[in-house]
């Protein structure tokens, strides 16, 4: 069985490069038509906790097929995967009829579920698999805090670029409970799934294609998965990590020269970079960070994510402590609490460490290994590969490369990768 090693990680930082919300358009009289029309379609889904019969979260969902098929975020329904002992799923239509439904197929990668009521649907709503064009009006529906059934205008402005899942703009506003319910254009075709994020005035769809293709595959399975949905959610993780992260190891990894060193930084476009320096007169030191991270990562569950990579790199430079004092300033970042990773003890063991001195081809490291096994996902973890350079007068690296939902192998591979790309510049 292989080792694992401990640290406390930080992943989650997601940055974004969005441009600002427009403010909001008055409703349009096409709107009242799209909701009489195809709101009978679009359902509310509880995922209720069976000891105390209370909800335990609100989402939305609408009829997708003749089977009465239902498409859904699989966040929406992901306290019910992880834990089928605690919770059951109920769905209400718009008459206010409320039923039990089970869950059939899920994407987690493009965070879509399909699930079936008892009672077959009156009626569904077509998907379409082909774009619209830019600045289409669309209308999307959902139960925005559990307010009850909502129409929110807004247009179509295409995929959004450099990102590792394809996703669609969509101009309007939507709000947690939103997510799972379709946005469709004027004539009811629906062009995506909703994933409401809170305080976000630029919202985000699942393009309607990927709700086909679950369909489909649902369809021809017609069965529960080996091992049952958790397991399919582990087995379609480990298979989307090895894809992108086999991409990184093909190719040399870009550097950016940072003081005397030249680091790793940027290794797909899928990444987002930042630069800040922090020259304070209370201090007798300089911080420039280099900071990379993945815009994209997957939803696992409330307490955890996958999928997020990310580089940062810290110099410090002193004009004022000497050596002794400088090497304790900075060789003290290299630990498990200046990261931060999220996960609670149902979901992943404690992190545990290695720490060992490196002798590098042009310089002493002192790097730190650490990981946690997922619980419920056996062969993931999440890890950290810290570094801090040996020997430097006045002049230090802190470095760490952190990873969420990796195979072993992969951590193991890009930590070295990640510690060849290092060098000293001459």
């Amino acid at each position: 069985m292989k080792q694992i090693f401990s640290i406390a990680a930080l992943i989650f930082f997601l940055a974004t490069a969005l441009q600002n919300s427009t403010a909001a358009e008055p409703a349009s009289a096409t709107a009242p038509e799209i909701f009489k029309q195809f709101s009978a379609n679009v359902i509310k889904i509880e995922v209720v906790e069976t000891g105390s019969a209370a909800k335990a979260s609100v989402g939305t969902g609408f009829f997708a097929n003749e089977l009465g098929h239902i498409i859904t975020n699989y966040h929406v329904v992901s306290k019910l995967i992880h834990s089928p002992d605690r919770y059951r799923l109920e769905v209400t239509d718009q008459s206010g009829q409320t039923d039990q439904a089970t869950v059939l197929g899920v994407d987690v990668v493009y965070d879509l579920a399909v699930l079936r009521g008892n009672r077959p649907a009156k009626g569904f709503l077509r998907l379409e698999s082909k774009p619209v064009e830019q600045g289409t009006r669309l209308y999307s529906l959902g139960h925005p805090r559990d307010l009850g059934l909502t129409i929110v205008e807004g247009t179509y402005n295409g995929l959004l670029k450099h990102t590792l899942y394809p996703k669609v703009h969509f101009t309007g506003s939507l709000n947690p409970g939103m997510s799972g319910g379709p946005t469709l254009t004027h004539a009811g075709s629906v062009v995506g799934v909703n994933v409401a994020t809170e305080g976000e005035q630029i919202s985000f769809l699942v393009p309607a294609e990927r709700a086909v293709a679950l369909l489909q595959r649902t369809a021809k399975g017609g069965s529960l998965p080996t091992g049952g949905f958790l397991a399919e959610v582990g087995r379609q993780i480990d298979a989307n990590q090895k894809r992108y992260l086999a991409d990184m190891f093909a190719k040399t990894t870009p550097s950016v020269a940072l003081g005397p060193y030249s680091l790793p930084t940027k290794p797909a476009d899928f990444f987002r970079c930042w630069a800040d320096a922090l020259r304070r007169k209370d201090i007798p030191y300089v911080v420039v960070t280099h900071d990379c991270s993945t815009d994209d990562y997957l939803f696992v569950s409330s307490e955890q994510s996958s999928g997020i990579v990310r580089f940062y790199h810290q110099l410090l430079s002193t004009a004022e402590l000497n050596p002794a004092q400088f090497f304790t300033l900075y060789s003290g970042q290299v630990q498990a609490g200046n990261v931060a990773m999220f996960g609670n003890e149902e979901e992943v063991t404690p992190f545990r460490c290695q720490t060992r001195n490196v002798q590098t081809p042009t310089g002493k490291l002192k790097a730190v290994l650490c990981a946690r096994q997922y619980v419920k996902l056996p062969g993931l973890y999440d890890a950290v590969f810290g570094g801090a350079t040996l020997g430097a007068r006045n002049v230090g690296l802190v470095t760490t490369l952190s990873l969420s939902g990796a195979s072993f192998d992969n951590v193991q591979t890009l930590s070295r990768r990640y510690l060849e790309s290092i060098q000293w510049r001459r």
